[in-house]
């Protein structure tokens, strides 16, 4: 069993002994500190907060959600509760309720058997890392209260038929954009095939397609039962299904997105990805067409976005790994648009936060004006390739020695250490760094070719083996 606190939240897999996997004890104490935690930011210790909750399809989904809200009742908030959603739909709902805090229910790409709890400010965003700090210790402390009977919460629940609640108004806000064109897309007559991983996808991807004009969609893996039918994180090797698909319906495109919404993938009429790394870059370029000003993803994704915002005469910048350190880059900064290579797609103007379906709406809006079939889209960018591995953390594993024995070992190239590790090369890079939310080390590597990307990556891993063996 395996409970990974970090600045992404509170995740785990479910079942286990206390403290080491994520069992209603620790749902219960985190959810607590978190609530006391935001009631001494806000209004003192005994303030009635509001909170808005909502969670993917995941199989143990109704069970957390039980624990949260009823712990979240039990320390004196009110709870909106948005039931099966997503999460730009409760980071949305969070401001426009007016609330002062929020938690998502969702492990995001993790297999079934995890869960977490991302935990949400007053802005609908991600808290500090000095909150998150502050959270851990209440946790640990053993001195969590809890309220009289009169001071108890209440559940409100959002409508739950979905053409009234806040995921319409979600649809709404995105249509309302300057760079979404629906007359464009409905013009087009779009085929689609969706592959929502058996979750929350399944609610709002068709809702989105059907209020963009988009009449013909397939759907796989589309029961909202959380019993994943593949690897539920959005890459090449887990959406076979989905390439095979589009090629058989003749489709114009295919979509995947991973169970909590954040993340989108496409691929094209052939069955080929178009590239997780290359939504954005997409998104990007829309997006610059109409407002011109900086980018920013982290220090894992494609220079691909590099490439694209200096073509149109802005500036791109590199943040540490995690949504909430490109945020506060894209807010230093003043980017227009920004996100991960992971397929995240963060549009100011709507939210700050990763949202699939604002990228949908904008990759379409794209695809359809290029008139262009979307594998020909994709040739008008940059190529570059990437090969992303990982080595599972053991005990003995020391990963700050490794990571200080690797920048010693290519002190002569450009390295970046805000976030793990990051060497440059002439047109290469590779970034290893500790996971936030596996018990891994992440080897990101990217070239022009897929060759230089693998032997790069390849030579890497060779040299933490050796380094781990004291050579």
């Amino acid at each position: 069993m395996t409970l990974i606190k970090s600045i992404s939240g509170i995740r785990g897999t479910i079942g286990g002994r206390e403290g080491e996997g994520l069992t209603p004890i620790d749902v219960v104490k985190y959810t607590a500190a978190f609530v006391k935690i935001m009631q001494q930011h806000y209004k003192g210790d005994s303030a009635k907060i509001k909170v808005v909750v909502g969670r993917d399809a995941r199989i143990s989904g109704e069970a957390v959600s039980g624990l949260v809200n009823a712990t979240l009742i039990s320390c004196g908030a009110d709870v909106i509760n948005l039931g099966l959603s997503t999460t730009p739909t409760v980071e949305m709902a969070v401001t426009h309720y007016n609330a002062q805090a929020g938690i998502i229910l969702t492990a995001s790409h993790n297999p079934k058997q995890w869960n977490a709890l991302k935990l949400l400010n007053e802005k609908g965003e991600f808290i500090s890392d000095s909150e998150g700090k502050a959270l851990l210790a209440l946790a640990e402390s053993g001195t969590l209260e809890f309220c009289e009977v009169q001071d108890l919460g209440k559940v409100t629940n959002d409508h739950s038929v979905p053409e009234s609640s806040f995921l319409k108004i979600h649809i709404d806000k995105i249509l309302a954009l300057p760079y979404v064109d629906v007359d464009a897309i409905a013009a087009k007559h779009f085929k689609i095939v969706l592959d929502p991983v058996n979750s929350s996808g399944s609610i709002a991807v068709p809702m989105l397609l059907e209020a963009l004009g988009v009449k013909q969609v397939t759907v796989i893996h589309g029961e909202p039962n959380g019993h994943f039918a593949h690897n539920p994180e959005p890459l090449a090797e887990h959406l076979t299904d989905l390439s095979r698909t589009v090629k058989q319906e003749k489709a114009h495109l295919g979509i995947a997105v991973d169970p909590d919404v954040d993340r989108l993938a496409f691929v094209c009429e052939d069955g080929e990805m178009f590239g997780e790394e290359y939504t954005l870059v997409a998104v990007a370029d829309h997006v610059l067409n109409y407002k011109k000003g900086n980018t920013v993803s982290n220090l894992s994704s494609t220079r691909a976005l590099r490439d694209v915002t200096e073509k149109h005469g802005a500036e791109y910048f590199a943040s540490a790994v995690g949504e909430v350190n490109v945020v506060k880059m894209m807010k230093a900064q003043n980017a227009v648009i920004g996100g991960e290579g992971n397929g995240g797609v963060i549009l100011p103007e709507l939210h700050y936060g990763r949202d699939a379906l604002v990228g949908i709406a904008l990759f379409l809006t794209h695809l359809a004006k290029s008139s262009q079939p979307i594998s020909h889209l994709r040739r008008n960018y940059p190529d570059y390739y990437m090969s992303k591995n990982k080595i599972e953390l053991t005990p003995e594993i020391d990963v700050d020695l490794i990571l200080e024995k690797i920048k010693e070992r290519y002190a002569k190239q450009p390295v970046n250490t805000i976030d793990g590790v990051k060497i440059e090369f002439d047109q290469s890079w590779v970034h290893l760094r500790k996971s936030n939310t596996e018990p891994i080390i992440r080897i990101y590597s990217e070239g022009p070719t897929s060759q230089i990307a693998d032997h790069i990556a390849n030579t890497i891993i060779e040299d933490i083996k050796g380094i781990a063996k004291g050579k």
